[in-house]
């Protein structure tokens, strides 16, 4: 792993977002996501910190997860809710870990695994109300309930949770949101009908957490905000702040003569006689290729935007005469911020998402292993 690397992390920050997320639901549990390696900030630390700023549960998408938070000796409820054909639903429900349920089969499965571990599973019923992804279909959803009443009559599950999620809660005042609002409520008035009494009803993901109170129930389930970001561009007011920076310092600089072809391919010409920075970062460890030309970098108190094709190990900067001039003289051995919280004019996650038309989830997600993980700030910095 490259030393001159790194992907800081200031926990403290992911505490005060939980904090402020249970702001914006004050009446409501609120649940940290901690998927994918804590949206790429390191699962662990991110899951203590979040739980220090006031979470009562985990959410992960993969049985795997949650059980490596297991043997972390991390004892909060967790809840786990991809489980294709093949999951460790015995050591699941051995773990004490909450299964999400999408479909007649993971009930009896659920059940069998719990017959088997010699203790009740806890479930939590997904309901489709209009993402057409994960979740029992309207048409489905009586008999899926009616198959957990009977297991849970029988002892072998508990349903400790109803739940569904927005398509398009990041655009507020879009159609489906009431529609979906209009599903959930009708999804719950069957299972209670059938005499299901879950501990929480749960629906509202970070935009709908920050947007939409309604949606709130008892649980809310906050991913991207977590980490300080927004799932809603230019919403105001939040009280996020992004946690992680990812910097490495500069492996050269150079003046080059106009007319350089710069990169793989030359999709960059100087047009002038220039310096150029050699930052030791690139695809493989996470900058997208289809930053080249696009994304802005940090280097001396400038933004500045990647010169040529992002290679696998590296790309380049144009500093113009900065290289030259001693009052900004940029050397190797300087740091070239990609992104981080955006209090010293460096972009954020969110500007590397505009400048490539996606989103920050992927932005973050995606930094490779390859690039430590330093964790700063709140009580669990020095733990694993």
């Amino acid at each position: 792993m490259p030393p001159f690397a790194e992907a800081r992390v200031d926990l403290g920050a992911i505490s005060e977002n939980i904090a402020a997320l249970r702001r914006h639901a004050p009446s409501s549990q609120v649940m940290g996501v901690v998927k994918a390696d804590g949206y790429g900030h390191g699962m662990l630390p991110a899951a203590r910190a979040m739980l220090a700023g006031g979470a009562t549960w985990l959410g992960t998408a993969f049985v795997e997860e949650a059980l490596e938070l297991r043997r972390a000796g991390i004892a909060s409820r967790a809840v786990a809710w991809i489980l294709p054909p093949g999951a460790p639903l015995v050591e699941a429900v051995d773990a004490d870990i909450d299964l999400g349920v999408s479909a007649l089969w993971l009930v009896e499965g659920i059940a069998t695994a719990a017959h088997e571990a010699g203790r009740p599973a806890r479930v939590h019923l997904k309901v489709d109300t209009g993402l057409s992804r994960g979740g029992v279909v309207t048409d489905a959803w009586p008999a899926v309930v009616e198959a957990a009443a009977r297991a849970e009559a029988a002892g072998l599950i508990r349903v400790a949770g109803v739940f569904s999620h927005f398509a398009c809660s990041d655009e507020p005042g879009h159609p489906s949101i009431g529609a979906q609002l209009n599903a959930f409520h009708e999804a719950l008035e069957v299972a209670e009908k059938a005499g299901l009494r879950p501990e929480v009803r749960h629906l509202a993901n970070s935009a709908a957490t920050l947007t939409l109170p309604e949606s709130h129930f008892d649980l809310v389930r906050p991913g991207i905000a977590s980490y300080g970001l927004s799932p809603i561009p230019d919403l105001t007011g939040t009280g996020l702040r992004p946690a992680m920076t990812l910097r490495s310092t500069i492996a050269l600089v150079k003046r080059v003569p106009e007319g350089s072809g710069v990169s793989y391919g030359h999709r960059y010409v100087t047009d002038r006689a220039t310096t150029l920075a050699l930052v030791p970062l690139g695809y493989g460890d996470g900058v997208p290729r289809a930053a080249t030309n696009t994304a802005p970098v940090f280097v001396a108190g400038r933004r500045r935007t990647i010169a040529g094709t992002v290679c696998m190990d590296q790309f380049v900067l144009d500093l113009g005469d900065d290289g030259e001039v001693e009052t900004n003289k940029v050397e190797a051995g300087d740091y070239a911020v990609l992104f981080g919280a955006g209090d010293g004019g460096e972009p954020t996650a969110q500007d590397w998402a505009a400048a490539l038309d996606t989103i920050p989830y992927e932005i973050v997600t995606r930094i490779s292993p390859r690039v430590p993980r330093v964790h700063v700030g709140g009580h669990e910095a020095g733990q694993p």
